[in-house]
């Protein structure tokens, strides 16, 4: 066996912050973010003059706010792939990353936080600007590495990386201590932590493939379905699984729901696609959920949003599969009968692989005619008479021009739901949006991280007046670094989906969520902020004039939309309540007389 290529750089004097960068231009980065400050000065002198003798090839994005520096990381992963890097300093730079990590940890996005931090001989002291890091990330990271010694620094940061990106993807936090930074010492381009038992599990999940007799065992219980439905999530999007799937559903017709984190994982305009389930899914998916007898979950996880009281979700489903790399999955909510750990491309092509040869057929014709009779009798609507602007309608204009090949990126809250609801989208990786955490102030900094990442595309952030408050210093971001990024604020004055449980089930008593007296102008803001296009849309008549003109502009653009601040998301399934209490609204169409009831007090937002 030959021997690997040494790294042309081993063997040189270098400083940690030195070693560190270096480490990162061997990882692939190409996009850094981050904001600076004391602890971590070193290294970013160190990019700075990697940079200047590299081509500005590793760009530092200075965004308004640390969060921001987060949420760019993870747009960026969540566009790309590819692991996310932010970089700050110590104590309130460090803290101010917490949200953004927790965030990444829920949804499963892999990220690379580096935090400066006080000298190794001060940690413990309450030093300026010192906080403690591992502590504090420990309870929010797939992992924190704290490095004290500086001859392991290089081997940490590649671990670093590659814990991030192995197995379910998440943030992994480097403290990295100012005199490590400066530390100087021999590079040696290679090496690694040893993290034995964290790759021997990661090496038995990749090498657990689906057996035949387990293939059989699944096919022979396809053949009995009637109805077989796929309930598709976030870890076919993370798990790179998408293009499985659709061959599994190209080879055996089987009809798909997506979770909100699953949305892209089948193109919404396939005749296959149920679009979104769940609390805010559309009715006819909760309705397939309800009738289907075979399921098969995929990198699915039947949170409460989905499965919100689980001995009733899918009550028919005679036999449940489930799909997945993390087997502290399996059975967590709901039993299931059959169920695989592994790569889930590699488990999802199996199951093809092992269909084609048995040759396996089966007619479903008349489940998909059920299906698109529940497409059209339960299908999305809205008052579309109503002299005030609905945002659906607004979504429907964009998605007509933007023919579900935008990027999308959203706050979170009422116009989250309507994005999810309303638009197409062909591929993954187009839709980005805060699911298990739902942080408000994710949607701006998150579509700035996906316009680096992907530089060529339209990337839109649909936001509410409430949720681009959270992080609104970011639009100077945009328009310092000159993105086309396109901004959309649906303002109902207010933070809408509070106020639509509290209409619900606090007697419409609107406390602290009714904004409709605070002296915000958006318009100026952006202007401010040097926006060249900003308009606000308040006449019916004008939206397909002006939401043409606002996708077609060349730069950056902001658009403040003025909706009809009654506008709710339906349907909508209480918390803890089944899908046969989904409550449907005025214009869709209900299969069951529902009667609106409280969520119990113990339940969930």
């Amino acid at each position: 066996m030959m021997n690997q290529r040494a790294h042309p750089l081993a063997g040189a004097s270098m400083t940690g912050a030195e070693m560190l960068v270096q480490v990162l231009a061997d990882e692939g980065v190409d996009t850094i973010f981050g904001y600076s400050g004391g602890a971590i000065l070193p290294i970013y002198d160190a990019v700075f003059l990697y940079n200047e003798k590299h081509q500005a090839s590793m760009p530092l994005i200075v965004p308004a706010n640390e969060q921001g520096a987060g949420f760019m990381a993870a747009g960026f992963a969540r566009a790309s792939g590819k692991v996310g890097v932010a970089l700050v300093t110590s104590g309130p730079g460090a803290t101010n990353m917490v949200t953004p990590v927790r965030d990444c940890m829920a949804d499963s996005v892999p990220i690379v936080v580096i935090c400066g931090q006080v000298p190794t001989g001060a940690i413990g002291t309450d030093a300026f600007q010192e906080a403690p890091v591992p502590s504090i990330m420990g309870a929010v990271a797939k992992h924190v590495f704290l490095v004290t010694d500086p001859a392991k620094l290089e081997a940490t940061v590649r671990t670093a990386f590659e814990i991030a990106r192995t197995g379910r993807p998440g943030p992994v936090v480097l403290d990295v201590p100012k005199d490590v930074q400066n530390w100087k010492g021999v590079f040696h381009g290679s090496g690694r932590l040893p993290v034995a038992g964290y790759r021997q599990r990661m090496n038995r999940v990749s090498a657990n493939k689906l057996s035949d007799v387990a293939c059989a065992e699944f096919f022979d219980h396809l053949t009995k379905s009637e109805r077989p439905l796929i309930y598709a999530g976030g870890g076919v999007i993370n798990g790179s699984a998408a293009f499985a799937l659709r061959e599994f559903v190209q080879e055996f017709h089987v009809p798909v729901v997506t979770t909100l984190m699953g949305i892209g994982a089948i193109d919404t305009k396939s005749p296959m696609s149920m679009r979104m389930l769940g609390m805010h899914g559309a009715a006819f998916a909760n309705y397939a959920v309800e009738d289907c007898d075979f399921l098969l979950a995929l990198g699915a996880r039947f949170d409460d949003r989905v499965a919100g009281l689980p001995t009733r979700f899918a009550p028919k489903a005679t036999f449940i599969a489930h799909l997945d790399i993390d087997a502290s999955e399996i059975d967590k909510v709901k039993r299931v009968h059959w169920s695989h750990i592994g790569l889930l491309p590699d488990a999802i092509l199996a199951l093809v692989d092992y269909g084609k040869r048995i040759a396996f057929k089966r007619d479903w014709s008349a489940w998909h005619r059920h299906c698109e009779a529940l497409r059209a009798t339960h299908a999305m609507n809205y008052d579309r008479n109503s002299p005030l602007i609905q945002p659906y309608y607004v979504i429907e204009e964009i998605n007509r021009l933007t023919n579900g090949e935008a990027i999308i990126s959203t706050g979170v809250g009422q116009h989250q739901m309507w994005a999810a609801q309303y638009f197409d989208f062909r591929n993954p990786r187009q839709w980005l949006t805060s699911g298990s955490m739902g942080t408000m102030g994710f949607g701006l900094p998150a579509a700035v991280g996906a316009q680096f990442a992907q530089r060529n595309r339209l990337v839109i952030d649909i936001d509410g007046d409430s949720s681009i408050r959270m992080n609104l210093g970011e639009m100077e971001t945009v328009t310092t670094y000159d993105l086309p990024v396109k901004v959309v604020v649906m303002n109902n004055c207010g933070d809408g989906m509070v106020k639509q449980w509290q209409k619900l089930f606090f007697k419409g008593r609107f406390s602290a969520s009714d904004k409709s007296l605070h002296k915000k102008d958006f318009i100026k803001a952006a202007l401010a902020d040097g926006f060249p296009y900003a308009v606000r849309l308040d006449n019916k008549a004008d939206v397909p004039r002006v939401i043409d003109e606002f996708i077609k502009f060349a730069g950056p653009a902001f658009l403040e939309v003025m909706i009809d601040p009654d506008a709710g998301v339906y349907p909508m399934v209480g918390p803890g309540q089944s899908y046969d209490e989904m409550i449907t609204g005025e214009f869709i169409n209900s299969r069951h007389q529902v009667v609106i009831k409280s969520p119990d007090a113990s339940e969930m937002f």
